[in-house]
This record gives C-alpha cells, structure tokens and sequence, in this order.
C-alpha cells in the first residue's frame, strides 16, 4: 500500500510551498493521518517539504507526540511488533489545524482525534492567544 496518494502528496507539496514562502508558517490542518496497527506509532503530516520531497512535517508520536520532520521512505519502511507496516487511515479528515492536535496530544500524552478532546484543545489554544 502507498503510505500516501497522489492527491495528497499533491496537497502536502502545495502546503509545504506555502510555509516555505511565508515567514512564521501556516497552521495547516493536517492531509493525513499514519499509524503502525501492532506498534501505537501515529503520524498526522501536513506538508512535504518541496526542496526534499522525502521530508514530510507533523505530528510524529512514537510514545511521546512532537512536530517534527519524518522521512515518507523511512516511514515506508517500518513495520511493527508482528511485522506489519505503517497504513493510512483512510477515514481520517483533519478538521482543526495541526497545533490543536499539538495541544490535544500534550494534554493527553498521545496523538487524539475525537472531538471533545480537539474542541477543548481549541478552546485552549484559543484562551492562551488572548
């Protein structure tokens, strides 16, 4: 399986040119969401960066959620306690941008996506920016 398809690597090459241009970035909501099903890993990427499309940013949790850069061919790679490798969450649709899921995921001590834990991540994010 493609750890990402052609729609969204288009997408993630498209937010990456936008950061790049932009000084302070763009709170992109995330394009996709990783996982290893037999290791608790979890990626949700958001851009890939255009100079080095093999470098791809998000939200990385490998026991401990951080922004960061991973390698796509790294990632491609992995495989888990019972070999088995990263998949795609095919029902995963990013609504908040990615530092509310930053936030949720220092909260929690790992990458959520349910809505009462992202909906108070904002309302946080939200509260400190005023």
């Amino acid at each position: 399986m493609k750890l990402i398809t052609k729609e969204q690597q288009s997408k993630m090459l498209d937010q990456g040119r936008a950061n790049a241009e932009r000084a302070g970035g763009i709170d992109f909501p995330p394009v996709v969401k990783l996982f290893t099903p037999d290791a608790n890993a979890t990626w949700l990427l958001t851009e890939i960066d255009p100079e080095n499309p093999d470098l791809a940013f998000g939200l990385c949790d490998l026991g401990h959620p951080e922004l960061g850069w991973v390698s796509l061919s790294e990632l491609a790679s992995v495989r888990g306690a019972f070999g088995l490798p990263v998949e795609r969450d095919y029902h995963f649709d990013g609504e908040y941008p990615i530092s509310v899921y930053a936030k949720a995921a220092r909260i929690a001590g790992t990458i959520v996506t349910d809505d009462r834990r992202l909906a108070q991540a904002q309302a946080a994010l939200d509260a400190e920016r005023q």
